[in-house]
């Protein structure tokens, strides 16, 4: 069944005043593909609910809680570009994860109404490169994107134990901060990439940008000299197959695309938000 089947036959079990709402909030909105597919995952978890898209600027985000917190039939919150790292101020507690990261993609409702955060992006993806075969201890991992999925991310790579991960951003001070998190957990070698990154040098390439969303867009690295045995993964899901990836299997790559690391979320996604 695909997802859009999927999620028409979530729709075919009737909506009514009795089901229970979830958004998912980012700046664009359109690109996302988490409403169908958390919407069908939701309804075969046996919860009559719906996930609702919602485009809000930066700005207007402490409106939009004050507003979702305030109805009482929205259990949760799925949090996508650019707002990250804001909606965890809207949080009461935290999964281990988030705290550590101070990133949320997942809110879920407390008893007493307020929020409950989590940070599943890293999880996921990681799962997805052991789907492609990547088995990831003692490797050399290049990560390009220190934003909320690229912090997970670059997390759950040194949890896994890589042996070094060297982090590229335009935002010198976000990569700075997310460098000095990681190298205090003592897990392997991070650093800051260098300004020429040769990306032949890594067994993992990581594209954690919103690079590739645009026709327009440069490749995140040059993958000219890449080794078919390295691993190359994008974060990004439309489109489906970005150049970055299409030119990765042209060097003979293993790669995980966004819409994989999509699926493997999602998994996590729904866990988190069923588990109350």
């Amino acid at each position: 069944m695909t997802e859009d089947n999927a999620f028409n036959a979530s729709l075919d079990a009737g909506l009514s005043g009795a089901t229970r709402l979830y958004f998912i909030v980012g700046d664009p909105i359109a690109q996302v593909r988490s409403p169908a597919g958390v919407t069908a995952a939701l309804r075969a978890a046996g919860r009559d609910a719906i996930v609702v898209p919602a485009h809000v600027a930066p700005e207007d985000l402490p409106a939009f809680f004050a507003a979702v917190t305030a109805m009482r039939n929205v259990d949760g919150v799925i949090i996508t570009v650019p707002h990250k790292f804001s909606a965890a101020q809207f949080c009461a507690s935290f999964s281990d994860q988030a705290a550590f990261l101070g990133a949320v993609n997942t809110l879920r409702r407390n008893t007493d109404g307020t929020w409950h955060g989590t940070m599943c992006d890293g999880t996921g993806f990681v799962t997805a490169l052991g789907d492609a075969g990547c088995n990831l201890p003692a490797k050399r991992a290049l990560l390009v994107g220190a934003g909320g999925a690229g912090s997970a991310i670059g997390h759950a790579l040194v949890n896994q134990g890589v042996a070094s991960l060297a982090v590229r951003d335009n935002d010198a001070e976000r990569t700075d901060a997310l460098v000095a998190r990681l190298n205090a957990l003592k897990l392997g070698s991070v650093s800051i990439a260098d300004g020429d990154v040769r990306a032949e040098t890594y067994d993992v390439v990581v594209n954690a940008s919103p690079m590739g969303m645009r026709a327009d867009d440069p490749l995140p690295v040059d993958v000219s000299r890449l080794a078919a045995t390295t691993f190359v993964g994008d974060v990004v899901t439309k489109p489906p197959l970005t150049p970055f990836i299409e030119a990765a299997r042209a060097r003979g790559c293993a790669t995980v695309t966004g819409t994989q690391m999509f699926g493997r979320v999602c998994d996590r996604i729904v866990e988190f938000l069923t588990e109350a």
